[in-house]
């Protein structure tokens, strides 16, 4: 917390500071803050240590002494807003407006005026979901068929690319991740002012945000975080003298820098100068002293680094464009010579002309920009989709990435690239087991996961939460292992010799695993439970023989598995999973993409050799066009009736429901009209967003897997679930995604099994970075399969084990610890091959009938949703 009472910095501190920055230190929260205090000498001195710092960055960039601008129109889409905040002359009530929102024609209108003088950029402004505040917001979407604010903003940009060609730059508010992965695919970029992370400012009566839901930090920080996950090139920044401290705006800095570091996708920080409004609640303060607003660009300069694109707004700045360009700014931001800025309307921009000449008076040469920065135009994927690619290449220099400046817009049809679907090494899926991989890791390893210096912190965090057992005294586990328990030569040492775990958490715990097993996923049971995940030597052996008795009291004995065929249609992915060595980039060696022909091949060769069903899975692949999954499924049921499709993760179709701009309930339907049968519950990894996060970058939230995976059982399309374990993860962790997946069985009955999936570290990107650990121990392999038994019991009657990740003695043993289920014969598996597991591809159906003898266990080949196959 920030202590608002602490005295200003000294001139010793601010000198000391200095010295460290102009020695290429890194300064810690308390020197930056001393910092924007500087004055004088001072203050010249700090400006030219960040102008040093820019100019470097500029080089590195191979554009030195260009400061940019985007040429643009300003389109308030509309001044309604349910937030209050208390500076804000944007936002408006009903009655002074014509009409709730501009209609599509006033838009295009706009849109059309800018393209006809040259601009590049639509920026769409607008309040927060006004319709959650004014019933004329509601009743004026209502009776255009529109949902939300946001479904008819996203019509509007396609509307302009379309119709105009100018590059749709989007300004609404608070997002969540489905719905920044909705708005993608219609523009190049998109923004969110952080403005201060004082939560103060928010929470407390007559702040400036009191009163606006959309203001708290916390929930706009999350929106920084969700568009890195997402991929968006995403401009924010902060709002200097509102109210906060120098250290609250020194902490914005370094939450920004935090979100850069873990995605790289801001490409443009802004630091804007408050300047009091009349008629807002916040007329009478003062505005924002320049030479304050200069040292907090310097501030940030020096936080943010060479690379970052710094912005202050120059209608802002009384003239002041020397000192700004000292401060290390190199963008001037949006310029319009059509619309006026409708947030500061008594500002007006300055003329370009104007700009290009003070610009050049201080050294610097003045260039436009698109919308997108162009370091992100010239590195494409993942930042553009490819339904924007045309537009943004008609205006863009491809050597550059900046504006061409006399290219002109014009409306392009928005639509995916008319190209065929297929290539690349397509015999991965065999080769991967003779000749390996190409590489150990994807060629842009060092970037496309993140800072890793910033994803190790995060998993320390996580850790850090970890619950600690209480201590309990040698022999403890012993002393209620019960009749027949091996002794401590017989079952390796006592659980309070090892694992520290309390005796009466231990002791209540296998109690509970003997009579109420599904009890200990209970929240007063969690020390029980938790002490369970802990157990080792001969309470591991109780608990193991307890869940396989649960387990022949509910399946019997049947050793049951599937005859299918594994078919990863595609591995060319950006997510930038973590853990995942599948993904690779379409111009890395390994990459590939199977057609819809060579699916459905493999399809009909399976079936010939016994299968029922094929199970498909692929990368978010962003070339894959709209109708390629439906498309995947008809082929296969047009040669192959009868063959049972398990296809499409949450993942894949949450991002393909936004890809297609309908809700995932709707894309699943029309799924399930092509021949969609069931879905694996992958992607789940651990259901707990602290340490999903870390994991996986890029991956949709719990809350978004759960609601696919419940939408798909309402519509009667059951599932699988499933939780990778061992990597930076710890039992409290798993003992919530338990819990979680209860829950989802609870309300809707559809998880046809569960399966518990070790972590394969060797090529895992995370563990070659030295963050995750080596996979999950013997021990943890076992407690896991045998507590998912126990806590799933009554809810989920199928546990299976897979001979992929744990190898046909692991298998064995698992069996005998309360699995029931093999999976299936796969035919052939690459995702775990390319993370390096050395089990193999496929198994025969003679195969996995000797594992189950070996467990002294009969088999028996099921269906998909464990029914007996026909004859």
């Amino acid at each position: 917390m920030v202590d608002r009472t602490e005295s200003g910095p000294t001139a010793m501190s601010i000198e000391r500071a200095l010295r460290r920055v102009g020695s290429g230190r890194a300064l810690d929260v308390d020197e930056a803050t001393a910092l924007l205090a500087a004055r004088g000498p001072a203050l010249d001195e700090l400006l030219r240590v960040a102008g040093d710092i820019r100019d470097a960055g500029l080089r590195e960039a191979g554009r030195p002494g260009v400061v940019t601008f985007s040429k643009k129109v300003f389109i308030p889409l509309t001044r309604l807003c349910r937030d209050r905040c208390h500076y804000c002359t944007f936002a408006t009530v009903p009655h002074r407006l014509p009409a709730a929102f501009l209609d599509r024609d006033e838009v295009l209108a706009i849109a059309r005026e800018g393209a006809a003088q040259g601009c590049k950029e639509a920026l769409f402004t607008l309040g927060d979901r006004p319709e959650e505040r004014w019933p004329a917001a509601r009743e004026w979407l209502d009776e255009r068929g529109y949902d939300s604010t946001l479904d008819y903003l996203r019509a509007c940009a396609v509307a302009v690319l379309e119709e105009t060609g100018l590059l749709p730059h989007l300004n609404p508010g608070v997002l969540s991740w489905s719905e920044l992965q909705r708005l993608k695919p219609v523009a190049p970029s998109m923004g969110m002012m952080l403005e201060t992370t004082a939560t103060r400012l928010w929470s407390e009566p007559g702040g400036p945000h009191y009163g606006s839901p959309d203001k708290e930090p916390a929930v706009r920080l999350r929106v920084l975080d969700d568009a890195g996950r997402v991929g968006v090139p995403f401009t924010t920044g902060i709002l200097i003298g509102i109210g906060e401290t120098p250290a609250e705006r020194v902490d914005a800095i370094f939450a920004i820098r935090r979100a850069q570091r873990g995605y790289g996708h801001l490409q443009e920080v802004i630091v804007q100068n408050f300047r009091a409004k009349p008629d807002t609640a916040m007329r009478g303060m003062p505005d924002a002293e320049l030479h304050d607003l200069a040292a907090t660009v310097a501030v940030a300069r020096v936080l943010l680094g060479p690379k970052a694109r710094i912005q202050a707004p120059p209608n802002l700045i009384a003239g002041e464009y020397d000192l700004l360009l000292r401060a290390g700014i190199d963008d001037w931001g949006g310029v319009s010579p059509v619309t006026p800025d409708h947030v500061n309307p008594e500002r007006p921009w300055p003329q370009l002309d104007e700009l290009a000449r003070r610009t050049a008076q201080a050294g610097f040469t003045l260039r436009e920009r698109l919308t997108i920065y162009p370091e992100y135009v010239r590195a494409g994927d993942p930042w553009l989709d490819p339904r924007l690619l045309p537009h943004v290449s008609a205006l863009a220099d491809p050597a550059t990435g900046l504006a061409v400046e006399e290219a002109r817009p014009v409306g392009r049809p928005w639509q995916e690239p008319e190209e065929v679907f297929g290539g690349g090494r397509t015999d991965l899926h065999a080769t991967i087991d003779t000749t390996g991989r190409a590489d150990d890791r994807r060629g842009d390893f060092d970037s496309v996961y993140g800072d890793w210096s910033e994803v190790a912190l995060q998993a320390d965090a996580s850790l850090a939460g970890a619950p600690r057992p209480r201590p309990a005294p040698a022999g403890a586990a012993q002393a209620d292992a019960g009749p027949g328990a091996p002794g401590p030569a017989g079952g390796g040492a006592a659980l309070g010799a090892t694992a520290g775990s309390g005796d009466a958490d231990l002791r209540a715990g296998l109690r509970l695993a003997a009579d109420d097993p599904a009890a200990l996923l209970d929240p007063r049971h969690t020390d029980a439970a938790l002490a369970l995940f802990a157990a080792d030597g001969p309470a591991l052996d109780r608990l193991c023989r307890l869940a396989d008795d649960v387990r022949r009291d509910t399946v019997g004995d049947d050793v049951t598995y599937v005859v299918n065929r594994n078919i990863n249609f595609s591995n060319v992915c950006y997510v930038g999973c973590r853990f995942c060595a599948f993904a690779q980039r379409e111009r890395d060696a390994d990459a590939y993409r199977l057609s819809v022909d060579q699916v459905a091949d493999r399809a009909e060769e399976a079936w010939a050799v016994g299968a029922t069903e094929v199970c498909l899975q692929g990368g978010i692949d962003p070339k894959l066009p709209v109708t390629g999954y439906a498309d995947l499924i008809r082929a296969i049921k047009a040669r192959v009736p009868g063959m049972h499709v398990h296809a499409f993760s949450p993942m894949e179709i949450v991002t393909a429901a936004a890809k297609a701009g309908v809700p995932v309930r709707e894309w699943l339907t029309g799924l399930r009209e092509a021949g969609l049968d069931t879905i694996p519950g992958t992607a789940a990894e651990i259901l707990d967003d602290e340490v999903r996060w870390v994991l996986t970058k890029g991956k949709l939230p719990a809350a978004a897997w759960v609601d696919v995976v419940s939408t798909a059982h309402e519509l009667g399309i059951r599932s699988s679930s499933t939780m990778m374990y061992g990597h930076v993860d710890h039992p409290g962790q798993w003992l919530a995604h338990f819990r979680v997946l209860a829950g989802v069985q609870d309300r809707t009955g559809g998880f046809t099994e569960f399966v518990a999936l070790p972590f394969i570290h060797t090529n895992a990107p995370i563990y070659l970075a030295g963050i995750a650990r080596p996979g999950p121990t013997w021990r943890e392999n076992r407690v896991v399969h045998a507590m998912s038994r126990l806590l799933l019991h009554g809810r989920i009657a199928n546990i299976q084990c897979s001979w992929v990740k744990l190898g046909d003695e692991g298998t064995v043993a698992m069996l005998n610890g309360g699995c029931n289920d093999l999976g299936g014969t796969l035919m052939e598996e690459t995702i775990s091959r390319m993370a390096g597991s050395g089990n193999g591809s496929a198994r025969s159906e003679e195969q996995l009938r000797g594992i189950a003898t070996a467990a002294g266990r009969p088999a028996r080949k099921r269906t998909t949703a464990y029914g007996h196959p026909r004859p």
